[in-house]
């Protein structure tokens, strides 16, 4: 059965009040994006409440593995190991079978593989920071990473990112499409970041950090990290600094 079959009503209305404001002077680069003109809300189509539909067989053996997936053989990245894993659930709480979670990260030093990036921590020959996983039938979902580092970014004088992870999911309609950001509890530049200070709530950035999880930590070898990502509705997980929410 397809997902057009199994979901064709239209998703819960989005929250405006839970996401931050589109301009948010002290994310400068806001400043420049923030529309203008009011926003203006239209009806979900059947193509917004219908797709996209993904397998298993659309990605590779080692997509979920970010430690072995750019990994010269007999080699490894440099940095802490770390699983990340949770359950993505829908507005009304029942798990999302089948979502595509998409992931890109910095390396351990804060740095990403793009041509771009300028910051002076060494590219990691053995960590690419890209993969993507499906979540199983439950709308359970994991991949092994190194955690990455913060680093500083051209928005003020001195302000560095959390360490993080972006996140693209894709539900079971293309109204449920999420971009965001991960942190990991404890990391003091939370608090410090203007990009995070754009969100109004504490308890919508509470949602946006992992929490160790001990009990699916690996002795001797890696640590777990659990966050939950719930797509629409009032609880829905922010889309990053977007009135067009998620």
């Amino acid at each position: 059965m397809s997902n057009a079959e199994k979901n064709p009503v239209p998703f819960a209305r989005r929250d405006r009040h839970w996401h931050p404001k589109a301009l948010t002077p002290g994310y400068k680069s806001s400043i420049l994006r923030a529309p203008e003109q009011k926003l203006l809300v239209l009806a979900q189509s059947l193509s917004e409440t219908t797709g996209p539909v993904f397998g298993h067989g659309d990605i590779g053996a080692l997509d979920n593995d970010l430690i072995r997936n750019f990994a010269r053989p007999d080699e490894s990245p440099i940095g802490e190991r770390i699983i990340v894993h949770g359950h993505i659930l829908d507005e009304n709480g029942r798990g999302v079978a089948g979502a595509l979670l998409e992931v890109w990260q910095a390396n351990a030093g804060g740095r990403y593989r793009h041509k771009n990036d300028s910051y002076l921590a060494p590219l990691d020959p053995n960590f690419g920071g890209c993969g993507r996983v499906i979540s199983d039938d439950m709308g359970y979902y994991s991949f092994r990473t190194i955690k990455p580092g913060p680093y500083p970014w051209p928005n003020g004088g001195n302000d560095w990112r959390p360490a993080h992870i972006h996140y693209s999911v894709f539900g079971s309609g293309f109204a449920q499409r999420l971009i965001t950001q991960i942190y990991f509890e404890g990391d003091p530049h939370i608090p410090l970041c203007p990009i995070v200070n754009s969100i109004n709530d504490p308890k919508a950035i509470d949602q946006l950090t992992a929490r160790l999880d001990m009990e699916n930590t690996v002795p001797m070898d890696i640590r777990a990290y659990r966050l939950d990502v719930i797509l629409r509705g009032r609880d829905s997980t922010l889309f990053e600094n977007r009135m067009e929410g998620n």
